[in-house]
C-alpha cells in the first residue's frame, strides 16, 4: 500500500495535525482518576475484604478471583471488536463511556454488601458459607465484565482524541499519573477509613468490632464509588473523537489473526503475562500494612500507607512523567527492558531486610531503607506503565499501515487482557502461598482476636510464618516477573525510527482521503 504514495515521508510537508483541545485533555485525565477509583475499590480492597474480614478462605477466594479475571481477560478481544465494529454519531468508543460509569458504580457496591461472616467453627453453617462464596463470586465477575465494557474504550479513545503522536504519548503518560492518582487514593485511604467507621459503629451501638468492620468497608466504598463515577461519567458527553474510523470493519475471527500476525503486539501481550507476578504488590499491599505494621489500627493503618504506599506511588508518578523526556535520549524497547531489569534489585531488598530484622521494621531506620526501595521499584515500575500503553499505541498505527484496518479498541483491550490475566495468575499464587502457611479462615479469625485483645502479631512467635509470607509475596514473585517480562522484548520488532515514518505515511493517507472528501462535497454542492 505504501506504493500509493505519492511523496516519501521525508518529502512529505504534514498539514496541521487535529489534536485534543486543554479541556479535552484536562477532563479525560479527571476521568481516568475517577475511573481509577472504581477499580481499586475493588482491585485493591475487595480481596482484603473476602479473605481478612469475612472470613473466606484464601483458596476459596483466589479461586473466585482468579477465575473471573481469566473469563474478562477473554472477554476483552469480544470487547474490543463490538467497539471497533460501532459506528455512531457519536464516534466508537463514546457511546459506551455515556452508558456504564453508573452501572459500574451499583455492582461496586453490591460486591460488599453480604450477608455475614464465613463460619470457620468447628460445626459450621455449611448453607451460609456456600451462599457467601456464590454471592462474592456472582458479584465479582459481574463487575468484571461491566468494567470492561467501560474500560477498553477509555483507553481506546486516547489513540481517537489525536493525530500527534507526541501530543497521543504526553497524554498516556499523564493519564496514567492520573489513573495512579485515583487508585493511591483509594489505596492509602479506603482501608484506614473503613478501620475508623468500623471502630466508630461498634463503639456506638450493639456490634461487634468484626461486623463494624464489614459495615465499615460497606460504607466507604459506597461514598468513594459516587466520587469516582460523577468523574468517570465526563468523559463520555465532552471528549470528542478526531480520528474517523477506517471503513473496514473485522470480524472477531479476523480480529484474533491480527493480533497472531502483529509480532509486536504479541511481544507486548507476551511480556505482560510473564510478567505477572509483579502484581502481587497490589494484592499484598494491604494486608502487610494492616497485619505487620499497623496491627490493625487505623491511625496506624493510615500512616504506614501514606509512608510506604506514598513511596511506591511517588516513585511511579516520578517515572511516569519523567517517561515522555527519557524517550528523547533512549528508545521504547531500551527503556522498558532496562526499566524491568533494574525493578529486580529494590524488590529483592525489600525481603532480605525482612529477614535481617523480621520484628522490627517498624523502626523509623527501617521505615527509611523500606521507603526508598518502595519509592525506587515504583519509579521504574511507572516508566513500563507508559511504556506498555505507548507501545501498544504504536502497534495500531503499524496495524493501519499493513492492512488499512485501525483496531484501536482491540489492541488497548489487550493492554486489559495483560492486567486482568496477571491478576488472575497472581492471585491464584497469593492464594496458594497463604494456604500453605494456613493464613486463612479460622487463623484469620484467630488473629484478628488476638489484635483485639492487644496483641501485635509481628512481635508473636506463632504468627511469624503469616508475616514472612507478606514480606516475600510483595518481593520475590515481582523481582522475578520483571525478569521474566524482558524476554519477548528483548528483540523488539518495531523500532522508534520505522514507526515516525509508518505515522508520517498515515498522517499522508489522511490528509489526501479528507482532500478527496472535501472535492466530492464541493462538487456535489455545485451540482
Amino acid at each position: 500500500m505504501e506504493s500509493n504514495i505519492s511523496l516519501s515521508a521525508n518529502q512529505y510537508s504534514a498539514p496541521a495535525l487535529k489534536t485534543y483541545t486543554r479541556g479535552e485533555k484536562n477532563i479525560y485525565l479527571a476521568s481516568m482518576a475517577g475511573q481509577n477509583i472504581m477499580y481499586n475499590i475493588v482491585g485493591a480492597c475487595l480481596m482484603y475484604y473476602l479473605q481478612f474480614t469475612l472470613l473466606i478462605p484464601a483458596l476459596a477466594v483466589s479461586l473466585i478471583f482468579a477465575f473471573a479475571r481469566i473469563w474478562d481477560a477473554f472477554n476483552d478481544p469480544i470487547m474490543g471488536t463490538f467497539v471497533d465494529r460501532t459506528r455512531t454519531k457519536f464516534g466508537k468508543c463514546r457511546p459506551y463511556l455515556m452508558i456504564v460509569p453508573i452501572p459500574i458504580m451499583i455492582i461496586t457496591v453490591l460486591c460488599f454488601t453480604s450477608f455475614g461472616f464465613y463460619d470457620v467453627s468447628s460445626n459450621p453453617d455449611k448453607l451460609l458459607n456456600a451462599g457467601l462464596i456464590t454471592w462474592a463470586a456472582f458479584t465479582y465477575i459481574l463487575w468484571g465484565m461491566i468494567y470492561t465494557i467501560g474500560d477498553i474504550p477509555l483507553w481506546g479513545i486516547t489513540a481517537l482524541m489525536t493525530e500527534s503522536d507526541k501530543d497521543r504519548n504526553k497524554l498516556l503518560s499523564l493519564a496514567r499519573i492520573f489513573g495512579g492518582i485515583g487508585g493511591g487514593v483509594v489505596l492509602l485511604s479506603m482501608q484506614s477509613m473503613a478501620l475508623a467507621t468500623g471502630n466508630m459503629l461498634s463503639q456506638s451501638g450493639n456490634m461487634s468490632s468484626a461486623n463494624g468492620e464489614r459495615w465499615g468497608f460497606l460504607i466507604v466504598a459506597a461514598i468513594l464509588a459516587v466520587v469516582g463515577t460523577a468523574l468517570f461519567q465526563l468523559v463520555g458527553f465532552k471528549v470528542r473523537e478526531k480520528i474517523p474510523p477506517s471503513d473496514k470493519k473485522n470480524s472477531l475471527k479476523e480480529n484474533i489473526k491480527v493480533i497472531a500476525k502483529n509480532k509486536p503486539f504479541s511481544q507486548i501481550l507476551l511480556s505482560g503475562v510473564l510478567g505477572s507476578t509483579k502484581s502481587l504488590i497490589m494484592l499484598a499491599a494491604i494486608p502487610l500494612v494492616t497485619y505487620y505494621f499497623a496491627s490493625k489500627n487505623p491511625m496506624l493503618a493510615l500512616i504506614y500507607l501514606a509512608l510506604l504506599g506514598g513511596g511506591m506511588f511517588i516513585g511511579q508518578f516520578a517515572g511516569m512523567a519523567m517517561t515522555p523526556n527519557l524517550l528523547k535520549i533512549a528508545s521504547k524497547k531500551n527503556l522498558y527492558n532496562w526499566s524491568n531489569l533494574l525493578s529486580i534489585l529494590p524488590y529483592i531488598l525489600i525481603f532480605v531486610a525482612y529477614m535481617i530484622a523480621p520484628h522490627s521494621l517498624t523502626a523509623g531506620g527501617w521505615v527509611a531503607v523500606c521507603f526508598v526501595l518502595f519509592l525506587i521499584a515504583g519509579g521504574t515500575g511507572g516508566v513500563t506503565t507508559v511504556l506498555q500503553s505507548t507501545m501498544i499505541a504504536d502497534c495500531v498505527d503499524y496495524e493501519e499501515y499493513k492492512s488499512g484496518t485501525r483496531p484501536d479498541a482491540l489492541f488497548f483491550s489487550g493492554q486489559t487482557f495483560i492486567v486482568k490475566l496477571q491478576s488472575g495468575i497472581a492471585t491464584i499464587l497469593a492464594g496458594v502461598a497463604y494456604t500453605i502457611v494456613r493464613f486463612s479462615d479460622a487463623r484469620v479469625a484467630e488473629v484478628n482476636e488476638y489484635i483485639s485483645a492487644g496483641g501485635i502479631p509481628r512481635l508473636t512467635g506463632d504468627y511469624t510464618p503469616f508475616m514472612m509470607i507478606l514480606f516475600f509475596i510483595v518481593s520475590i514473585p515481582p523481582a522475578l516477573g520483571c525478569l521474566l517480562s524482558v524476554i519477548p522484548t528483548w528483540k523488539y520488532a518495531l523500532d522508534d525510527k520505522e514507526h515516525k515514518r509508518i505515522l508520517a505515511v498515515l498522517n499522508e493517507r489522511r490528509a489526501e482521503k479528507a482532500a478527496i472528501a472535501q472535492k466530492a462535497e464541493a462538487d456535489a454542492a455545485s451540482e
